[in-house]
């Protein structure tokens, strides 16, 4: 099975023994787009969650701990996918053909978008005058988005995975 494989734009930097190849036109792509976009809400969430989760609160520690263990989870791997597809030519358009993708972003829209709403639900039972309120519904909403978000990439990757 053979696929064509196209690269809209490079930087090359070269030195004495080795090189650095960036492919910056992956950034401009519908795909790269969201996982960029993916990592930054990731970054987010975890910095919210992460910011409030030894203070007291009134949500629950399953909630937040929850929430932190698969923001936390998933943008790394987003990371590492986004940056395996900038710093490679051919990895964008090779790894979008592979189940891999669409696999990962199907669990990845699943666990953040269930957490997310486990989130907005347990503060919504909460008293909105807490302390931490709004910094905690605005990463459970963010984290429910990001789930979105993922889902958006599975149509993609499932439409790059068959070939449409």
């Amino acid at each position: 099975m053979s696929h064509s494989v196209t690269i809209t734009r490079t930087t090359t930097t070269t030195g004495n023994t080795s090189y650095i190849v960036i492919n910056t036109g992956y950034l401009k792509t519908g795909p790269g787009l969201l996982k960029f976009l993916q990592l930054v809400l990731g970054i987010v969430v975890v910095g919210i969650i992460a910011n409030y989760f030894l203070s007291p609160t009134y949500l629950s520690r399953n909630t937040e701990a929850s929430i932190l263990l698969l923001a936390t989870a998933f943008m790394i791997g987003t990371f590492l996918l986004l940056l395996s597809c900038i710093i490679s030519l051919s990895t964008g358009s090779i790894l979008s053909k592979t189940i891999y993708e669409v696999v990962y972003h199907v669990f990845g829209g699943l666990a953040l978008l269930a957490v997310g709403i486990a989130g907005i639900v347990e503060l919504s039972d909460k008293n909105s005058s807490a302390e931490h309120y709004k910094a905690q519904m605005a990463a459970s909403v963010i984290c429910a988005v990001n789930g979105i978000l993922y889902f958006i990439s599975t149509y993609f990757a499932n439409k790059s995975y068959r070939g449409m």
